[in-house]
């Protein structure tokens, strides 16, 4: 529970500073799982009503109003929709986790005051919270899959494994933007913004190879970019992951994540003062 009982410096220290907090994160994280819904008409269901309306709008929006189809031509609606559940889970979890970072020290000043809580573990139980969110989306998806296809692939095993770097790097960006959310508080504006362009900037509503070849690098510095490919390759699409491509990024992301956790280390001195 103590803050300075990982050193900030190391790789090590960070695994330590999650590993020792385990019993609270996971407790803050079912409280906060739990009071998100918490008297509401249909309670925790709203998890599961909220993507399936966003599905069904955007659905109609792009399978009726604008023709569109993944590059196939007897893909029915229900394919589409498919495809295109895959890679709002991905975005979802990943704007999720972004736009509500910037609030997560200012949201929780009480915590602050309290100078043996680990405030490192915010951004950790604020990510598991999105994660709950992920795996509710992907049995609606799952569901979808059998019902339209009349079967599952394999491959359906390995979506925590295409999942898991996008994971780390995120952890890692949270730490950093619930930082410079208590000192510069238009981050939160920034990143809204940010998060609306990289949705239409991924391959959400359409394939990658439909662009032009010259706009395809720019597409692919998308982080999101690689991991919804992957994502739909086994969810939908039966595909084996590209491996080595998961490694590398999952090499960087731990890398961004060793950053974000030594920053949010350094600059947390400082909340105090400006809180």
């Amino acid at each position: 529970m103590n803050p300075h009982a990982a050193h900030p410096s190391s790789f090590i220290g960070m695994l330590k500073a999650v590993w020792c907090n385990r019993q609270l994160i996971f407790r803050m994280t079912r409280r906060e799982i739990s009071g998100r819904y918490r008297g509401s008409l249909v309670g925790i269901f709203w998890s599961l009503l909220n993507p399936l309306f966003m599905l069904a709008i955007y659905t109609f929006v792009f399978s009726v109003i604008f023709k569109a189809r993944w590059g196939v031509e007897e893909a029915g609606r229900g394919e589409f929709a498919i495809v295109l559940f895959a890679g709002l889970i991905v975005y979802g979890f990943f704007a999720e986790v972004i736009n509500k970072a910037p609030q997560l020290i200012l949201g929780n000043v009480n915590y602050v005051k309290k100078v043996v809580f680990p405030l490192e573990v915010l951004p950790v139980v604020h990510l598991l919270v999105a994660c709950f969110q992920v795996f509710v989306s992907l049995c609606v998806l799952l569901v979808a899959q059998f019902v339209v296809n009349k079967s599952l692939s394999w491959t359906v095993l390995l979506f925590p494994v295409v999942m898991t770097p996008l994971l780390v790097l995120t952890q890692g960006l949270a730490w950093i933007i619930a930082s410079l959310g208590v000192f510069i508080r238009d981050i939160g504006q920034v990143m809204t913004l940010l998060t609306s362009v990289l949705l239409f900037m991924s391959p959400v509503f359409f394939p990658l190879k439909s662009l032009p070849e010259n706009f395809q690098p720019w597409m692919q510095a998308n982080p999101l970019t690689f991991i919804i490919e992957q994502v739909r390759g086994v969810l939908v699409f039966g595909e084996m992951p590209n491996i080595w491509g998961l490694f590398l990024y999952f090499l960087i992301s731990l890398l961004f994540s060793l950053i974000g956790f030594k920053w949010f280390q350094k600059t947390r001195k400082g909340f105090a003062d400006v809180l």
